[in-house]
């Protein structure tokens, strides 16, 4: 605060010009502050306390002394001293309050030996009524009121002010609290957010101290209230730090430099500068998770207040209905929607169904992030603290489903990072993965990047899911960048430490031993490709070689060429350029063409004799034949299956393939994988064998009997399939979801196969999208010889070997029609 002339001049009592050379008060404060700061052993919150305390005494000292009448006349401290702590180097905020006429010289007399002293003073001069005023046209001013400590004079003035200010500041909060929001959001931008910063501002960065007071004003609203555990440590590991600093600078600085931190470290009894980063990043990270998920709360509350959304109790949770069981809502709550299997939103958040249990569904964490994710939602506070304390740990190694999830988290690119947050502030991201515990929260003293060693991690999955339709195995991509620098936390070379870290986590997710050896080479050789072409001379045979000598096979060029983009671009502007993407881009050109030697033809394998069955009874009958096997996708005994296996035999006619799929589509089935092949069992035409893996969307399988008799009345024109996915789809709410790539439609080189047309989908996996391609194919007057579809987390990467009616491959026209019929197909 600074001194400002009152609205009515309190200076009318008597008169006598002020003589700052008065022995006012005879003191030894700087002595004793002296001796306070360098006492052995006194150090943290105990000695801010002690100081705060010492100060208080002086204070008191010196309105006694300078002649303050016993009532109407109170001397109080705001903003951080009222707090009742004070760092070495901290302002002194304090208010003279008064309730009428007081003698012009009172204040000087205080000042000036506060002055004298070398202490920095931040005062004012105010009625109650003029401090309330003064607080209602300034924010900042209202939130140091919140703080005011009585020090001395007239404790009922005291008690009057905080009384006002309290009840202007709660009957204000909804019209001040987004002003406050939006202060926390301007100081964020200009100062960044503290737990990625080399040389942070340990108090206007985001997840620094004043967010703490952000936090304690949003408690005193009765709106809502912050997440407590860990808060108070964190609070007093950074003013530990900031003590140090000031003691070690001298100065009443806030910015932890370069050049401080060792000084810093030593004066905390830390081993080093970048241990006292990290527990630095530790603190912020907790902050910042808090006043993320207060905040949500106080816009719930706000929303309920004005009638756009649920109702909620005074500190932000919901009421419920009496004995109506647990997570039941009162009346008028906004619906759950449903997400996933044991996965619902509820107020613009992902939390548990009501029929979730979590203690016999290890899968449930990482399926509620995924589903969080790919909705643009966040996992809800008290969720992420309920599967915390109540999952089990994944199986070892993980089953399909857990994989599949953690790929689908990582593909939702940007709206993965606050999920991920979540995880880790729970420490469920160490549960699944223990060897995070290392580069967590590890800085990196580079210029060029702007991220802990985590954080860049998670950046690099998010720039990498905007690369998924460039390659056909965007799994492997995801979880080897978000693994490619995981060494770090190991001593060496990270990249060869990672390389060992990485088969081990690999082999951990249950990935099989091919996709375990690729994802070793995409973190092994992460920093090849751009070393190489900035280095070497491009045109020289060797330089070539040296690539196709580190990745081997075209699969593994096309993931290292997007890791490589993706990873650059996580680090930061400097890492990356047109430049350095242009010498890239040709180098793996020259590397793709030495390793392209021929097509890559479809691998039909032998029907099995089940197979065998169900085609020779579709041929006799002229009727769809199906097998459901359940179980069947790498469940566990420990674990739920995950869906079915499914066999479906039907003589061959036009539109099957979109009908089929929309048929699943119907009966919430996701298709994970399917593969479509011909048979001719008995020389009396042709049956098309149709194999899936499917997943029920909920949870729940159809029947086999009736998901058979809607495959025949879809076959036989009584179903008409597309019209009932319209309707259902026009029936169900609209969710915000996620910015995707467009699919990519394209046809592949003709070396791709000698007796067919092959087209290459790659699209976000969404409900009925088979259905939507077999139908654009049908309308293009193609038959689909065999089809390879596979659904890996959120993407789908399907190939289609197509021919005319008469069995050829189709024209280089006709193939470009037919990829346009489809790409228009999914809009």
């Amino acid at each position: 605060m600074t001194t400002e002339t009152s609205p009515s001049d309190p200076f009318d009592g008597p008169a006598g010009p002020a003589d700052p050379t008065d022995p006012v008060v005879p003191s030894d404060h700087t002595a004793a502050r002296a001796e306070l700061l360098d006492r052995p052993g006194l150090t943290g919150r105990p000695r801010r306390a002690a100081l705060a305390r010492l100060t208080d005494d002086w204070l008191a000292a010196l309105l006694a002394a300078a002649g303050a009448p016993s009532a109407g006349v109170a001397l109080v401290a705001v903003g951080g001293y009222g707090r009742g702590e004070l760092s070495p180097r901290s302002d002194l905020d304090v208010l003279l309050l008064h309730d009428g006429p007081i003698a012009r010289e009172l204040p000087e007399r205080i000042w000036y030996p506060v002055w004298d002293a070398g202490a920095k003073l931040d005062h004012s001069v105010r009625t109650v009524a003029e401090a309330r005023a003064v607080a209602a046209a300034d924010l900042k001013a209202q939130l140091g009121l919140l703080d005011a400590r009585h020090l001395a004079g007239d404790p009922a003035l005291t008690a009057a002010l905080r009384s006002a200010v309290l009840t202007d500041w709660r009957a204000g909060a909804p019209a001040r609290l987004p002003e406050l929001r939006d202060l926390g959001r301007e100081r964020a931008e200009r100062h960044g957010e503290l737990s990625f910063l080399l040389e942070p501002d340990l108090k206007e960065a985001r997840g620094g101290l004043r967010d703490l007071v952000a936090l304690d004003a949003v408690a005193a609203t009765w709106l809502g209230d912050a997440p407590r555990d860990g808060l108070d440590a964190a609070a007093e590991r950074l003013a530990d730090v900031r003590d140090a600093l000031h003691l070690a600078t001298g100065r009443a600085t806030e910015r932890l430099s370069l050049q401080d931190q060792d000084q810093v470290a030593e004066r905390l009894g830390v081993l080093d500068a970048d241990t006292l980063l990290r527990q630095v990043y530790e603190a912020a990270r907790t902050i910042a998770y808090a006043s993320d998920v207060t905040w949500r709360a106080v816009d719930r509350v706000l929303a309920a207040r004005s009638g756009r959304g649920r109702r909620v109790g005074r500190l932000g949770f919901p009421f419920t209905g009496a004995g109506r069981g647990p997570g039941a809502v009162a009346r008028g709550a906004v619906a759950r929607r449903p997400l996933a299997e044991g996965v619902v939103e509820q107020d613009g958040e992902a939390v548990l169904a009501q029929a979730a249990r979590p203690a016999a569904d290890p899968v449930l964490p990482l399926r509620a992030a995924a589903a969080a994710a790919q909705n643009g939602l966040t996992v809800s506070y008290a969720t992420v603290r309920r599967l915390a304390a109540e999952c089990r740990p994944l199986p070892v190694p993980w089953p399909d489903e857990a994989r599949e999830q953690l790929v689908t988290l990582l593909g939702a690119g940007e709206a993965a990072v606050p999920v991920w947050e979540a995880l880790e502030a729970e420490g469920l991201v160490t549960r699944l993965l223990p060897d995070w515990e290392r580069v967590r929260c590890r800085p990196q003293r580079n210029a060029v990047h702007r991220w802990t060693v985590d954080r860049h991690l998670v950046e690099t999955a998010v720039r990498a899911a905007a690369m998924t339709r460039r390659v056909a195995r965007p799994d492997l991509l995801l979880v080897a960048a978000l693994l490619h620098d995981i060494g770090k936390g190991w001593p060496g070379d990270h990249s060869e430490a990672g390389e060992v870290i990485v088969r081990d986590l690999a082999a951990r997710m249950g990935f099989p031993a091919e996709d375990t050896a690729t994802l070793a080479v995409l973190v092994r050789q992460h920093l090849t490709l751009v070393d190489t072409a900035t280095r070497r001379d491009p045109d020289d045979p060797a330089t070539v070689e040296a690539i196709t000598k580190a990745v081997g096979t075209l699969t593994e060029l096309e993931l290292l060429h997007a890791l490589t983009e993706a990873d650059a671009l996580a680090t930061g502007p400097a890492a990356w350029s047109s430049w350095r993407a242009s010498l890239v881009d040709g180098l793996v050109a020259r590397a793709a063409a030495q390793l392209a030697g021929g097509g890559i033809p479809a691998v039909e394998a032998e029907p099995s004799a089940e197979q065998e069955r169900l085609a020779v009874e579709a041929a006799r009958t002229g009727a769809p034949a199906l097998s459901v096997l359940a179980q069947a996708m790498g469940a566990t005994p420990e674990t739920e299956p995950m869906g079915v296996e499914l066999t479906l035999a039907v003589p061959d006619r036009p539109g099957l393939l979109g009908t089929v799929a929309g048929v699943l589509a119907l009966h919430r089935l996701t298709v994970r994988s399917a593969g479509v092949s011909e048979l001719d069992p008995i020389g009396a035409g042709p049956v098309l064998l149709l194999s899936w893996r499917v997943a029920a969307e909920f949870g729940e399988l159809p029947e086999a009997a009736r998901l058979r008799a809607d495959l025949r009345r879809a076959l036989d024109g009584s179903l008409d399939v597309t019209r009932r996915l319209a309707e259902r789809d026009a029936a169900a709410p609209r969710r915000r979801g996620i910015p995707t790539p467009p699919p990519l439609v394209a046809v592949a080189p003709a070396v791709a196969s000698a007796t067919a047309t092959v087209l290459e989908v790659r699209a976000h996996d969404a409900p009925g999208l088979l259905h939507r391609i077999g139908r654009a194919l049908d309308g293009a007057d193609v038959r689909v010889r065999t089809a390879h579809v596979s659904t890996l987390g959120a993407e789908a990467v399907d190939s289609f070997y197509l021919t005319d009616p008469a069995g050829r491959p189709l024209t280089a026209e006709r193939a470009r029609e037919v990829a346009a019929a489809v790409r228009e197909a999914l809009g």
